[in-house]
């Protein structure tokens, strides 16, 4: 969308109310007054014309320029407001910033078009239904092109590109109880307000609300290279809560060259992330692929104070992946980095299975060692970096790659592949395992033509359902010299190694 079009979304918005008197009330404030009463769930019901859509109905709908697309937000920014239907059935309201002051948007069937082949008499209203979210416009990669920068819809989901990017993971206001033996808690956000675009950041808050909790979330955004994120949310207890998941990124992985039997595929690799990266509170710089397992797994990192962690998409050629409609080379990477002291707790990594590259199996988050209180307050500021930069760019012998696969003439065996840039005399790897696995065949030497040091050794599980293997390389006194390479092997689907 360009310029001229950019310009048209000035009309409804100029005709929106201006929010007056406790309209205009801080957010955090009703988010407040929303954690001291009882939980109203939404109704999860839509009427006409945005109830029962297919996928390809539900793209069918479009907002119209000038009426729910390209509303401008100040210099270089513009908002698309989303429909309703398919998997967003909920209400949000949303506040947009206009010449008065900021506006609720009053939502209506009339700024959206429909396509004909799956609609037909489109009614002037609908009853309960309102926008499912939004998405930003900004020109990212050209100048007077609005290319989409952000979305926020379905639950408290968004996610964000930089430059040359396309969509890949995403991050969640909060998580609860991911990964634990209870079904999940998706806490979702109720109200969204968008500031008048400033200096080239936008402001966004929004309220967050669900049985256990509500709460309040404050963004600024910075697109660039790099997109930059930065994000303090309040979190307000309704129950005391210990399976919190704090700045929680969501991600995909079906396979890659740890696993490739996972999947029979004709793509080497199928993934939006490939590991989680883990800058400590100890200084240490933890490195863990992810895996596609054969049950639900969950790895937690301890930690006092962490300085950062994130999933990262390594492989940046289209080689690596050979898929050229996905482009999974393209996904960005994102990094979390705290604001302040976070204290003890764990960086918590959830892996679920999967069969296909359409559900969102992998979810890493901070989570506070201890439980939030009931009526309490809570804040957490950190920074949000979408980003194609390498995840360990300065680092002497930084992790170039992992690789596994089945001993064939030692039935019961796995052979483990870590590769490292950079070569140097009188290194020595240290490696571990847990339980009762036996370790192998470790063998350190340079790789030829300068491509660096690879490490190589053979697993044997025994019974072993699982395994956590832990490699670093060390220097002639003892020191680490490289990041410390973990991975949780796992019995696959088959019972095999």
């Amino acid at each position: 969308m360009r310029r001229r079009a950019f310009l048209a979304g000035t009309a409804a918005l100029l005709a929106a109310p201006a929010l007056r008197g406790a309209g205009q009330a801080s957010l955090l404030e009703e988010a407040r007054a929303l954690a001291g009463g009882p939980y109203a769930a939404p109704s999860g019901r839509l009427p006409p014309p945005f109830a029962g859509l297919n996928y390809d109905a539900y793209r069918g709908i479009r907002p119209i320029p000038g009426r729910a697309a390209m509303l401008p937000l100040g210099p270089g920014y513009a908002a698309d407001l989303l429909p309703p239907g398919l998997y967003f059935p909920d209400p949000v309201r949303i506040d947009l910033p206009g010449e008065e002051g900021l506006a609720r948007l009053p939502f209506s069937p009339g700024l959206f078009e429909f396509e004909p082949r799956y609609f037909d008499a489109i009614p002037d209203t609908a009853p309960g239904a309102g926008f499912s979210g939004l998405r930003l416009r900004h020109p990212l990669n050209r100048a007077g092109v609005m290319d989409e920068v952000l979305v926020v819809q379905g639950a408290s989901y968004f996610r964000a590109i930089g430059q040359a990017m396309v969509y890949g993971l995403s991050a969640r206001a909060v998580a609860l109880g991911t990964g634990g033996p209870a079904p999940e808690e998706f806490p979702r956000f109720t109200w969204l307000r968008l500031h008048r675009a400033e200096g080239g950041a936008i402001r966004l808050e929004a309220v967050i609300d669900s049985p256990s909790l509500a709460g309040h979330l404050e963004m600024v955004l910075r697109p660039g290279a790099a997109t930059v994120t930065d994000i303090t949310v309040t979190l307000l207890p309704r129950r005391e809560i210990a399976d919190i998941g704090v700045a929680p990124l969501t991600s995909m992985y079906l396979k890659g060259p740890m696993r490739a039997a996972v999947s029979d595929d004709f793509r080497p690799r199928v993934h939006d992330s490939d590991v989680l990266v883990i800058d400590n509170g100890a200084g240490e710089r933890l490195w863990r692929p992810i895996a596609n397992p054969a049950r639900v797994e969950t790895s937690a990192f301890l930690d006092d104070g962490p300085r950062a962690f994130g999933l990262w998409q390594t492989p940046r050629d289209f080689e690596d992946f050979e898929d050229s409609e996905a482009r999974y080379h393209d996904r960005p990477s994102a990094r979390v980095e705290p604001l302040e002291d976070w204290g003890p707790g764990a960086v918590t990594l959830v892996e679920i299975p999967t069969g296909d590259e359409f559900m969102d199996n992998i979810v890493a988050f901070w989570r506070p060692a201890a439980p939030l209180a009931a009526g309490s307050e809570h804040r957490f500021a950190y920074r949000i970096n979408w980003t194609r930069a390498e995840p360990l760019a300065g680092v002497a012998f930084p992790i170039r790659q992992s690789r596994s696969g089945r001993e064939h003439d030692r039935p019961g065996t796995r052979r483990f592949v870590v590769d490292f840039a950079g070569e140097r005399a009188g290194l020595v790897a240290d490696l571990s395992a847990t339980g009762a696995a036996e370790l192998t065949g470790l063998s350190l030497f340079a790789l030829p033509d300068g491509l660096g040091t690879r490490v190589t050794f053979l697993m044997a599980p025994g019974a072993e359902d699982s395994v956590d293997l832990r490699l670093v390389l060390r220097d002639e006194a003892g020191a680490a010299a490289s990041p410390v390479w973990l991975y949780r092997w796992t019995r696959a689907r088959d019972g095999g190694v």
